[in-house]
């Protein structure tokens, strides 16, 4: 398998600013490209440095400490094969079993309860996958950027990374440890940045994806964490920042088929 991803982000500064992007696929890729140039609009712009960091769960940071104007950034990676499991850690199993800013299991611990009593590994993944993708409707553009899991649930509709937060929040709510992906998603349509949830079960941790717009075994993650607060793709520190273009490209040699059934790695 062969999978190659890129983005084009264009911003406008009033002030300077620190800028942290997530966008560099975790772990590295066997070709990679990472491009940052400031200036003003209508100009190419001067090369821009960016330092990297990587938090806790591998997912890497690229920080820029940018000047007002225009900046750009431009980020390309191809990836041979597949890449190794995620790793599983104690620290992890008790983090993602808390509630989270965006994941309130504790307030839907009822709701958990009532549908799922009596589930688990298998077979409560494809039971929360499919309660949540049949009571959600996907509707681009509906959701704030401050809406939770119980906002979702109550408002029926929101965009990938709210169905991911509901799947994530229900099954903390049963006990089981579950943690948010962002992801470059081949095959997905409208194509942009995608976010899925990982459930550990049966002693590693798998995909569930309710909005099931793209192939599992193709995604290819960016980075990890307890919520969107953890895995946005761009975090601004500083003066305000206008986000005036975004392109998001993910292929792979093969598309494949999902069968929601099965259990599937994100690697």
């Amino acid at each position: 398998m062969q999978r190659t991803a890129s983005a084009e982000i264009r911003l406008t500064l009033d002030a300077p600013a620190r800028l942290a992007f997530m966008v560099a696929v975790a772990g590295g890729a066997s070709d990679e490209r990472l491009d940052l140039r400031a200036g003003s609009a209508g100009s190419s712009g001067a090369p821009v440095h960016a330092h990297e960091v990587t938090d806790a769960a591998g997912s890497r940071i690229h920080v820029v400490d940018a000047a007002s104007g225009v900046l750009s950034l431009s980020y390309a990676a191809t990836v041979e094969g597949r890449r190794p499991s995620a790793p599983v850690s104690e620290v992890d199993l008790l983090t993602y079993l808390r509630p989270s800013r965006y994941c309130e299991a504790d307030q839907l611990g009822p709701t958990a309860a009532g549908e799922f009593a009596g589930l688990e590994g298998t077979a409560l993944l494809d039971a929360v996958s499919s309660w949540v993708g049949t009571r959600l409707a996907y509707v681009p553009g509906s959701s704030l950027p401050t809406d939770g899991a119980v906002r979702t649930l109550l408002a029926r509709q929101g965009v990938c990374r709210d169905y991911a937060h509901l799947v994530i929040a229900l099954l903390r709510a049963l006990d089981v440890p579950a943690r948010l992906a962002a992801v470059y998603a081949p095959g997905l349509d409208p194509m942009d940045f995608h976010a899925v949830a990982e459930a550990h079960v049966e002693g590693a941790w798998h995909v569930v994806d309710a909005t099931a717009l793209a192939p599992r075994s193709s995604l290819l993650r960016i980075s990890t964490g307890r919520d969107a607060a953890d895995t946005a793709f761009l975090s601004s520190y500083g003066g305000g920042v206008s986000l005036d273009a975004i392109e998001v490209s993910a292929v792979v040699d093969a598309l494949p088929t999902d069968d929601v059934r099965e259990l599937v790695k994100l690697r």
